[in-house]
């Protein structure tokens, strides 16, 4: 079991602290919510969680099959929605690869980032749409 602790330190931004490496992240309530957004908000931890869990899951089976993919890059475009209470509706993801890989490999690694834990988390009230992008 991994331990964080967060801190509410006032104008709607927080402090957590990672208990094993004692690591510390400042998060802020965007604009459109009040907030100052200068920082991630909580959602945003949600996407970026789910975006580097995908690469993470990338690496492992790279490494699995001996790939070399550093250098791939995953950007995440959150949408937010009010239906009634303001939540994350969606999460759109383009993954570039560092190289070309064949529809194969694409498949096994598709496999892979649907069952990240972070992805399997995430409730089915939010949309996930996951594109690979060939170098």
């Amino acid at each position: 079991m991994v331990e964080m602790k967060m801190i509410y330190e006032g104008e709607l931004r927080c402090s957590a602290s990672h208990g094993p490496s004692g690591k510390t992240l400042i998060t802020d309530a965007p604009i459109d919510n009040h907030g100052k957004g200068e920082s991630f908000s909580p959602t945003d931890l949600l996407a970026t969680a789910l975006g580097t869990c995908m690469l993470t899951y990338i690496g492992l089976t790279a490494d699995k099959h001996g790939w070399d993919v550093r250098g791939t890059k995953l950007t995440v475009k959150k949408e937010m929605v009010a239906d009634p209470l303001r939540r994350v509706g969606r999460l759109i993801i383009d993954i570039v690869l560092n190289a070309h890989y064949d529809d194969g490999q694409i498949k096994i690694m598709t496999t892979a980032v649907t069952m990240c834990p972070v992805r399997l988390s995430i409730s089915e009230q939010i949309q996930v749409s996951v594109t690979f992008v060939q170098r």
